[in-house]
């Protein structure tokens, strides 16, 4: 299936909307650990009782636990439609560091650009099997050439094998 190779320039106008994403997805974070903890409270104070109609703070359990579900689904929506949907894709551990790889070609050959949280564009790129350490600097040069090509141009794609 072909995949867009995106353009340095292309990838620096996501990162506004990117960083909106990853506060939406911090703020829902913050929200389920608050519930959690609640929930957790409940369950040490009643235990099995917690899950019985007629329990005090079984109202309380219910909408804690559609709260949780509404917002996990939530933030799923986000990660589908606002980052996944736009050809954007998370490294191991992208969601807990804010990392985030843009596809892109660069000689012929696709690799990744890579933008974490908080970067005011993109700084860094690595090869498909480099990640995080990999990273290498996002010289002038470099930031020319990608992007050029794509898999209908003839580029191999080397994830397909991966």
């Amino acid at each position: 299936m072909p995949r867009k190779a995106f353009t340095v320039q292309e990838a620096n106008d996501l990162i506004p909307v990117m960083e909106g994403v990853f506060e939406g997805i911090r703020e829902r974070r913050a929200r389920l650990e608050e519930l959690d903890e609640r929930m957790q409270l409940l369950d040490v104070l009643w235990g099995e009782r917690l899950y019985k109609a007629q329990n005090p703070d079984f109202p309380e359990f219910a909408r804690c636990r559609n709260h949780i579900r509404r917002m996990v689904k939530e933030v799923e929506g986000m990660i589908q439609d606002e980052i996944l949907a736009r050809g954007v894709r998370f490294p191991p551990g992208g969601l807990e560091q804010g990392l985030l790889d843009f596809p892109t070609t660069l000689d012929g050959r696709w690799v990744f650009m890579c933008w974490q949280s908080g970067e005011a564009r993109m700084e860094s790129w690595h090869e498909l099997d480099g990640g995080f350490a990999g990273r290498r600097p996002l010289t002038r040069d470099v930031a020319r050439r990608m992007g050029q090509d794509d898999t209908r141009d003839g580029v191999e794609d080397q994830s397909a094998a991966s």
